[in-house]
């Protein structure tokens, strides 16, 4: 079990740091988004979808909880699994949801996925996601 990653990756989401998430992710990850069909991919877009939410879209972030195994991969692989357990505030609205992190074999985040509650928490995280990504000048203006 690699879980000094995830407990680095803990830290910094619960510090805001988004800065000290670089080093934890695999040089080709995955983000799967409640609001989005396909996944964010490659580290510059996956790294700016999290300064995003962390700096633009949550308040009151907090884990709750933490679970751990083995679940397979978007690509069918077996990887070691943590299930990180959040409570929010987006736009006004408390949302709850959990991070799903999988880890590559050299113990680096490789896939990502994020599901929240209720449905108006979904829609408000996207629009917010939507609006950071363009002012980042991840996503055209236009998208």
């Amino acid at each position: 079990m690699h879980m000094e990653t995830v407990d680095r990756f803990r830290t910094a989401v619960e510090g805001r740091d988004a800065d000290a998430l670089g080093p934890l992710f695999a040089p080709e990850p995955r983000f799967f988004s409640p609001v989005k069909f396909a996944p964010f991919e490659g580290r510059a877009m996956v790294l700016g979808v999290f300064r995003v939410l962390l700096r633009r879209v949550f308040d009151d972030f907090r884990y709750v909880g933490e679970l751990h195994g083995t679940a397979e991969t978007e690509a069918g692989a077996a990887a070691d699994s943590h299930l990180l357990i959040f409570r929010a505030v987006v736009g006004g609205k408390r949302i709850h949801g959990i991070d799903l992190i999988q880890l590559d074999d050299d113990g680096l985040i490789a896939e990502f996925t994020v599901m929240v509650r209720p449905l108006s928490a979904v829609t408000a995280i996207g629009e917010a996601v939507h609006a950071g990504l363009v002012a980042e000048a991840l996503l055209p203006s236009g998208t």
